[in-house]
């Protein structure tokens, strides 16, 4: 998928996580910040590049502030944020199949 957009998915919340996407133009870009990130920073940093991968994301900047979000909540807003950010309409949207 091609990100045309900036886009943001989650909030700020305890075991939520925020999800930024933008345009990227050298591969995947990213920033990640967590308050557990000692202890499931990689983990966390794997999930989020894996869900990438599984939507065929291959340039973009994402930004992800973490605080202590399951790894299915960082799936969900990973896959949000790339949605929205293609401008896809809610009806074209395969909620749950791009990501297992």
């Amino acid at each position: 998928m091609e990100i045309l957009k900036p886009a943001i998915a989650g909030t700020m919340e305890s075991s939520d996580a925020q999800v930024t996407i933008e345009p990227g133009t050298a591969g995947i870009e990213l920033t990640l910040t967590s308050s557990v990130m000692n202890q499931y920073g990689r983990q966390i940093r794997s999930t989020i590049l894996e869900t990438l991968e599984r939507l065929g994301v291959a340039s973009a900047r994402v930004t992800v502030v973490d605080k202590g979000a399951l790894d299915c909540t960082l799936k969900a807003r990973v896959e949000c944020a790339v949605f929205r950010s293609c401008g896809q309409s809610a009806a074209n949207i395969p909620w749950g199949g791009a990501v297992r």
